[in-house]
């Protein structure tokens, strides 16, 4: 393969398409492939080669492929991605004339993955040297990713095992992947509902649910539906393979905050074992209601939480450990009428600087409101009056 003419390569083209083998023909599609370090296969100009052999829309397709490796060999990926956006539309046509068989999906998932991967280097290339924004052709991929999408939702022949909806998910994992990077989150909505609609979302490839539920629960958590992300995020990280080591620690990052935003503290262990060391002092902090260490530990870690784009969701450990540190208070006391100065005065200890009582009755009132806290408070003697049955509802177990 990596010293095949043109001609061996078109045969065996020729060959796979005649017998409906997309296997095959994606793996001649491919730039995980071989063939594509093959010189003999870096083409600037096929078209005349390959339109002997081929016909439309084919041709085009595998002509765009051979100048996309040439492209690739000189390190132009600005010119990949031209390519390689041409093999998908050449696609989409053959996709579409094939109205009653599937066999193409193995192509559309290759050709699909390559283009957002060219997508993403063009981008990059392009930034560098001044010739377009950043995500721009990323953002015009997923506008071809999105018209293969629709081929397959739009199959709605009664046969389960032969309809193009098998390709949908991967397709819609893909699209994830481009909206996250260009921060369009409000895309994912509708793909979001087309997959759950579908009769058989729980029988796509387990790889592609584990993807599909680590975006879901990642949008779940931006969108502050805490208890969703913690489902969708925790099904990834307990059925993604143990051998991926680096994606269930990915999940975690965003598992964690989750998390701890519903009171789940996550051990040690855990954090050692994903070298995720990072979140210790913060989930130290918010147990033991220490304000002070937590916003040491969330300045110390900063430019790493805002990497990962969680460091706002964990600004909203503070109304928890404000929590944890006003049952210290309530302990300390052991009164169920506490003085709204009490709580002041703890905080100051904490280094909250131009804090007042009337801000620290915000506070409780924001607790209270969250149910975090059982009680009212008596703006009349400026203090807490908590429940004498479960005054603080318990939060607090822990992730392991």
């Amino acid at each position: 393969m990596a010293h095949w003419t043109p001609n061996q390569y078109f045969q065996s083209m020729d060959d796979a398409l005649s017998e409906k083998d997309g296997v095959v023909c994606a793996e001649l599609l491919s730039f995980n492939h071989p063939h594509i370090a093959n010189p003999r296969l870096q083409i600037e100009h096929p078209e005349s080669a390959v339109q002997r052999v081929f016909d439309p829309p084919c041709d085009e397709l595998i002509a765009a492929h051979l100048r996309c490796c040439w492209a690739v060999s000189n390190h132009d990926f600005i010119e990949a991605y031209g390519c390689q956006s041409i093999v998908v539309q050449a696609f989409v046509k053959l996709f579409q004339s094939v109205k009653e068989e599937n066999w193409p999906l193995s192509i559309m998932f290759s050709v699909c993955l390559d283009l957002r991967l060219f997508a993403n280097s063009a981008d990059l290339q392009a930034v560098r040297k001044g010739k377009g924004k950043p995500g721009e052709r990323l953002e015009k991929s997923a506008e071809l990713l999105m018209s293969c999408f629709r081929v397959c939702a739009s199959d709605n022949r009664a046969s389960v095992e032969d309809t193009k909806k098998w390709g949908m998910l991967n397709l819609v994992n893909q699209l994830f992947k481009i909206y996250f990077k260009i921060n369009k989150l409000h895309l994912c909505k509708p793909l979001v509902r087309a997959i759950d609609s579908l009769p058989i979302k729980d029988r796509f490839p387990l790889s592609q649910q584990v993807t599909y539920r680590y975006y879901v629960g990642r949008k779940a958590m931006f969108d502050s539906d805490f208890k969703g992300a913690d489902e969708f995020l925790s099904y990834a990280f307990e059925r993604c393979h143990r051998a991926s080591k680096r994606n269930k620690r990915m999940t975690l990052i965003y598992l964690l905050p989750v998390k701890m935003l519903l009171g789940h503290m996550p051990k040690q262990s855990l954090l050692q074992k994903y070298d995720l060391m990072q979140f210790y002092d913060v989930a130290k902090a918010v147990s033991s209601g220490n304000l002070l260490l937590l916003n040491e530990a969330l300045e110390r870690n900063e430019a790493f939480f805002i990497k990962c784009g969680i460091f706002l969701i964990l600004e909203k450990l503070k109304i928890i450990t404000y929590r944890n540190l006003f049952k210290k208070i309530y302990l300390l006391l052991n009164t169920h009428q506490i003085p709204v100065k009490a709580f002041t005065a703890a905080l100051r200890m904490m280094e909250v600087t131009d804090i007042d009582d009337d801000e620290t009755s915000c506070i409780i009132a924001n607790l209270i409101y969250e149910n975090k806290i059982k009680g009212y408070i008596s703006h009349q003697h400026q203090k807490l009056v908590v429940s004498k049955q479960n005054a603080f509802p318990v939060l607090a177990s822990v992730l392991s």
